[in-house]
């Protein structure tokens, strides 16, 4: 996999939105876009940080949500495929996981903990019950390859889903290097390019960076796994408003220099 397909780079930017996890609950989304549209200026570009589906059943119209608003955003004078930039999160690792089911040495084993981890819900929005999952997972090599097929059979007839799931990014930053978006953490004793599934399982270490991070002057995540709230501490910000777990989805609007210069709720 080569960095292009690994990061995304956000040219030509003025100001950067990021938007906190969603956990597929579509109707914040849908109000936070409605009070980040009359908000967007030319040269803004804004980064989706991962975990925009999982732990409720609307993926579905989360992820049309998104393809909606992108449309509609990308309609504008001046505006780029590359403005508007997906990362992938832990739900989203799962997911793509869970189509590959059939490889794995215990199947039902993984299926259960990704189910306890939130990804239940994502199934049942396509039509999937955990009951019927479960069963195909127990039920062999060739029924389980079946059964993953039928799925992506299912994802596939949804417009654009497919398309979104296959651009995520492992991460994004300006082209200036000032700022970095990442979905839940990284390990601040590697480089960039080595973090690999750190960005969405290092939650904790994320919470050691006490200086900045390589050049970076801002390292921004959408999810907190501690569920700790709004985080500012100066090279680092958390703007996980526990969407999905009862509480706010943020938004959060910074300068190339990473002063935060608005965030929305809904």
């Amino acid at each position: 996999m080569t960095d292009r397909q690994k990061f995304a780079v956000l040219r030509a930017a003025r100001r950067v939105w990021a938007v906190g996890a969603i956990h597929a609950d579509v109707a914040r989304l849908k109000r936070l876009h409605a009070r980040l549209w009359p908000k967007l200026e030319l040269c803004d570009r804004i980064v989706y940080t991962g975990n925009m589906i999982g732990h409720a059943p609307q993926a579905r119209e989360t992820l049309d949500a998104l393809l909606n608003f992108r449309l509609h955003t990308l309609a504008r004078p001046h505006s780029d495929a590359g403005d508007i930039v997906y990362l992938r999160g832990s739900q989203e690792e799962m997911w793509q996981k869970l189509l590959q089911l059939q490889f794995a040495t215990d199947p039902r084993g993984v299926l259960e903990w990704m189910v306890a981890q939130g990804a239940g819900p994502t199934l049942e929005s396509y039509g999937v019950s955990v009951p019927d999952a479960m069963r195909e997972a127990a039920a062999g090599t060739v029924s389980l390859t079946r059964w993953t097929g039928r799925l992506r059979q299912s994802i596939h007839a949804q417009s654009g889903h497919h398309q979104i799931m296959a651009a995520l990014r492992r991460a994004a930053y300006t082209q200036e290097g000032t700022l970095l978006f990442v979905n839940a953490g990284l390990d601040p004793k590697r480089p960039l390019e080595t973090q690999s599934d750190s960005f969405w399982w290092s939650g904790a270490e994320f919470a050691q960076i006490s200086e900045p991070f390589a050049q970076f002057k801002r390292v921004v995540r959408g999810y907190d796994p501690n569920h700790g709230g709004y985080q500012d501490t100066g090279h680092t910000l958390t703007i996980d408003g526990g969407c999905g777990f009862k509480g706010q989805l943020m938004a959060a609007c910074l300068s190339l220099e990473g002063e935060i210069l608005d965030i929305v709720e809904a």
